[in-house]
């Protein structure tokens, strides 16, 4: 298994890739580009590339696993 270069959620970027975003779930970069597309998800597009800022993308994950309670 491919280790992360970052240790804590600070050293993240504050916005995340796709890749990114594979990396941090334990998924693959098509199933992070399709969670991508799913409403509700926090992407926000530039031109045509699309980032998840990493404030939008913590909450994202508490509210599915409770983490915010």
């Amino acid at each position: 298994m491919k280790q992360s270069v970052y240790h804590s959620y600070d050293e993240l970027p504050l916005f995340l890739s796709a890749k990114n975003v594979a990396e941090l779930l334990g998924v693959s970069i098509s199933s992070a580009y399709e969670l991508m597309q799913e409403r509700g998800f926090p992407v926000l597009k530039i031109g045509s590339r699309k980032v998840v800022p990493k404030e939008k993308f913590r909450e994202w994950v508490e509210s599915f696993t409770g983490g915010g309670r």
